[in-house]
């Protein structure tokens, strides 16, 4: 579905992806872990065109794209394919939550009012929140924001969902509510990338996780080849830190 080839990028004088391979199949949810600084968040970005990398090819549904080189047109239509789950939710201020999520639908996509509110609802009850339709994001909680965000992401039905760290600005009670939902999708085939810090989520829920330093890909695999029986030394000690007293990564 989705396979990507030697992402490199810069910022200036700083390389922060050194030539990065990935591939995604349809249904997967890949899960990238890693420590600060690794490229996690930038790789991602470079994959949904929000940054423009300084080479690197990407195969989506059959087409291949220079990356480097993709045109205004071809962005817009590879982004209705897709949609981007930010850290920070992203909710225009002034709109009520259904409002929000039909936003994108009226205005990007053309659609008719009565039916972007019909398909509107639906994502929001799918994320437990079509009772708070008419509330502004000032009225909700933050996970109740970031659902409401994955909602809009939902709402087009795309073809893959990119999320970045969607759990990093709550605290734990209102992170299960955004990580069920997540789960959910995933039950649901959704295909997911999914940048995290949540080592539950990504040992339980993920189909897939890659662990990235220093703008590369260390170790990649399944869940458990990854958790339990990691080759690299780097990744060992990673994980080492991120386990709790018992030695176990917290359940999702």
């Amino acid at each position: 579905m989705l396979e990507i080839q030697n992402i490199r990028k810069s910022f200036g004088s700083l390389e922060v992806l050194r030539g990065v391979d990935l591939t995604v199949e349809k249904g997967d949810v890949a899960a990238i872990i890693g420590p600060s600084g690794s490229g996690k968040t930038t790789l991602l970005r470079c994959m949904n065109l929000l940054e423009r990398a300084g080479s690197g090819t990407m195969i989506f549904d059959g087409e291949r794209f220079d990356l480097s080189r993709v045109s205004g047109k071809d962005a817009v239509r590879l982004r209705q394919k897709t949609a981007f789950v930010f850290q920070s939710y992203n909710l225009f201020r002034n709109k009520t939550a259904l409002e929000n999520v039909t936003e994108g639908l009226i205005v990007a996509r053309k659609m008719p009012k009565t039916q972007a509110e019909e398909i509107a609802r639906r994502a929001l009850q799918k994320v437990g929140m079509l009772d708070r339709a008419d509330h502004y994001p000032h009225q909700l909680s933050g996970g109740q924001q970031q659902r409401v965000a994955i909602a809009r992401a939902i709402a087009p039905d795309p073809e893959i969902i990119y999320f970045d760290e969607p759990t990093s600005a709550l605290d734990p009670e209102l992170t299960g509510e955004v990580l069920s939902v997540m789960r959910q999708l995933a039950e649901d085939g959704m295909t997911m990338v999914v940048v995290t810090h949540e080592m539950g989520f990504a040992r339980n829920v993920s189909s897939r996780v890659v662990f990235m330093e220093d703008g590369g890909i260390v170790e990649s695999g399944t869940p458990q080849e990854l958790f339990e029986h990691p080759r690299q030394p780097r990744t060992q000690t990673f994980l080492q830190t991120v386990r709790g007293p018992a030695g176990k990564t917290m359940e999702v």
